[in-house]
């Protein structure tokens, strides 16, 4: 079935994924410096993370109330669900960082989150593809989001094998490890992501 029109579900994904980029973007470009600055930086995240949720919520009401939708219902959620998940991991990880209160991240947490963001801009474009009907061109974007994904599979092995040659402290080992491991988590849910873009895309192209 073609999508004729953007309804209110497509707004509701596009602002997901709006809400998505501009969380990482703000994650990417905060300047930790000390500990209020961390908890500063986790509070603006968790705001993010609790406007998805309402988004989410709003999203599956609306979705019990419809009799017919643009897309099948089951993409219609699914698609937010994951979108979540990738705004849930960057606030667990802000998390992280505010609770063993580490104030300046290391270059390999640079390169994930960069990594990260270039794929929340390509869900982001992918997304407003779908009220456009440009599904066809979709796919390309899912592509990048997995070659990214890839990457910071690459970084995590990276990052892991530094730590443990190179830091001393078991305590900061433990702590870095997980942070390095949460994102890469991160980069997962973005795949995610990108396979049920690709799904809309075989159901609807």
């Amino acid at each position: 079935m073609a999508l004729k029109k953007k309804d209110k579900f497509i707004t509701y994904l596009t602002d997901m994924s709006i809400n998505l980029k501009e969380s990482a973007t703000f994650f990417s470009d905060y300047k930790l410096t000390d500990e209020n600055s961390v908890n500063t930086f986790y509070q603006k995240m968790k705001d993010y993370e609790t406007k998805g949720d309402n988004y989410v919520h709003d999203l599956i009401k609306d979705l019990n109330n419809a009799f017919i939708t643009t897309i099948d219902r089951e993409d219609i959620l699914s698609l937010a669900m994951s979108m979540d998940d990738v705004l849930d991991g960057l606030e667990q990880t802000s998390a992280l960082f505010e609770m063993y209160e580490i104030t300046k991240a290391d270059s390999f947490m640079e390169r994930f989150v960069s990594t990260i963001l270039k794929c929340t801009d390509e869900i982001e474009t992918a997304v407003e593809m779908l009220s456009s009907r440009k599904l066809l061109k979709i796919r390309e974007h899912a592509i990048k989001i997995k070659d990214y994904e890839s990457k910071c599979d690459d970084i995590l092995r990276e990052s892991i094998k530094h730590l443990f040659k190179n830091e001393k402290d078991a305590i900061r080992i433990i702590q870095y490890k997980e942070i390095y491991e949460e994102l890469e988590e991160v980069a997962d849910a973005c795949q995610a992501v990108a396979n049920k873009l690709e799904s809309i895309i075989m159901k609807n192209g």
